[in-house]
């Protein structure tokens, strides 16, 4: 479950948004329940302050309890006292400071059974002889029948205290005028969610969308077509994968064409003299070679052993050269003599084709740092290669300057050249160039073990 990238993105989002939107739902409501407490305390209070001066224009308090006759004070005062408990569920009481009720409040009390029950004749007393004395009241209480919210103001004239006048309601009056907001907050939480979700699934699918295609062309190259193109999402880490990707499964391909080419060249090379070898031994047992050519025969199946020692002793040197492992560390040595001693273990073939070696140093002696006999080989390989194809009577020289804080050195013939079709390729193992010039010369490892020396050298 949730094993996809695209799944437990959209979870871990959708999880995070909730909690997001629910926190800031329960923030809101909060805040949206005080706001609405502190507003409903504030209007119960500008009520209070109303009746009060009201209450100021009635005349006289009768004994008993009060009947409001024809004074259009008390009338005035009546039905105020009866709108405020149409409009905010609650129930008023206007005292003197002799206690005297002044408000008939009974009939509200008889219409609603809430009022009724959370009424507590001692709070009550106790919050107006606290007004008597000058005091503002505006507070929630917790009454036997729950939350009850209490505004209480002094009545005053003249700046004396002449009674008090309390207002109660119970706590879901409050709580039901913002239901209504409740609602409608929960519903844009909703949608703030629903929309929220639809973009995370938008950039999430934009997101791993590529990363599947990537996927697939990754899984596509475990074939390893050459064209294989790992495609991004536009996104620049993606572009950057993909590019890399690319570029791994296009050099996978490559070293794979390599792999086979080595090893069809290895078999190749290995078959014909085995091949020649097989050959003549079959004809000197089965008697087909003549007693008289068998002494000129073992020279060719030697020859031909040779061949192949050489072959193997090139491809432990590539092999050796190109996995980073020199024979031996890297010292200071002259590379003049290095040079010299290249030339001399070349000079049969040189005196043998009638070539000219000419050097051209710019001192006799020229150091440099570096595997020494690795370097002899590189130029072994280089002369060996002069002397392969440049034709009897013709030139070679070789050039050592010094570039600074490196040493070049430069072999060069008046040989057949390379031609261009070959020129990018001479370095590969086992290439051997057009066969119409290099028809049993070499097997192709000499360049590519020199190159390989080379960068180990970092040149």
């Amino acid at each position: 479950m949730l094993r996809s990238m695209f799944a437990r993105l959209m979870a871990m989002m959708a999880a995070v948004i909730l909690l997001c939107v629910l926190l800031l739902l329960a923030v809101f409501a909060y805040a949206a329940r005080e706001a609405q407490v502190q507003a409903r305390l504030e209007a119960l209070k500008v009520q209070a302050y109303d009746i009060a001066v009201l209450s100021g224009t009635t005349a006289g308090f009768p004994d008993g309890f009060p009947v409001f006759g024809q004074n259009p004070g008390r009338a005035l005062l009546a039905r105020k006292i009866r709108s405020v408990y149409e409009e905010y569920d609650a129930y008023s009481i206007v005292v003197d400071r002799a206690g005297r009720v002044t408000s008939y409040f009974a009939s509200i009390m008889e219409e609603d059974a809430e009022l009724r029950s959370a009424f507590d004749a001692r709070d009550v007393a106790g919050t107006i002889a606290l007004v008597l004395t000058g005091r503002e009241v505006a507070m929630s209480t917790q009454g036997s029948a729950g939350p009850m919210f209490t505004v209480a103001v002094p009545w005053v004239s003249d700046g004396a205290v002449l009674g008090a006048v309390y207002i109660q309601t119970a706590a879901q009056s409050v709580r039901a005028s913002y239901s209504g907001l409740w609602r409608q907050a929960a519903l844009a939480a909703l949608a703030s969610f629903l929309l929220a979700g639809a973009l995370v699934f938008f950039f999430a699918r934009r997101l791993t969308r590529p990363l599947e295609r990537i996927a697939g062309s990754a899984a596509e190259m475990a074939g390893l077509p050459p064209e294989a193109v790992a495609e991004g999402g536009g996104m620049r880490e993606l572009e950057a994968l993909s590019a890399s990707i690319t570029g791994m499964g296009k050099q996978i391909a490559a070293t794979e064409r390599t792999r086979r080419d080595f090893i069809a060249n290895l078999s190749h090379e290995l078959r014909s003299p085995l091949t020649s070898i097989q050959g003549f031994i079959r004809g000197m047992l089965d008697g087909t070679v003549p007693e008289a050519d068998r002494e000129r025969t073992l020279g060719v199946v030697l020859e031909e052993t040779r061949r192949m020692n050489r072959l193997v002793s090139g491809l432990l040197d590539l092999s050796r050269a190109e996995a980073g492992q020199p024979r031996e560390t890297h010292a200071p040595f002259n590379v003049c003599e290095i040079a010299r001693r290249a030339a001399i273990t070349k000079i049969g073939k040189l005196e043998e084709k009638g070539l000219n070696l000419h050097t051209d140093f710019e001192r006799d002696d020229i150091y440099a740092l570096g595997a020494a006999d690795q370097i002899e080989q590189v130029l072994i390989n280089l002369v060996d290669n002069a002397i392969r194809y440049t034709p009897e009577g013709g030139n070679i020289s070789i050039d050592i300057r010094e570039q600074g804080d490196l040493v070049e050195v430069t072999v060069k013939d008046d040989g057949i050249g390379v031609a261009p079709q070959d020129a990018e390729r001479v370095f590969e193992r086992f290439y051997t160039g057009s066969p119409a010039h290099t028809a049993g010369e070499g097997v192709g490892l000499g360049l590519a073990i020199s190159k390989a020396i080379i960068e180990q050298h970092g040149q």
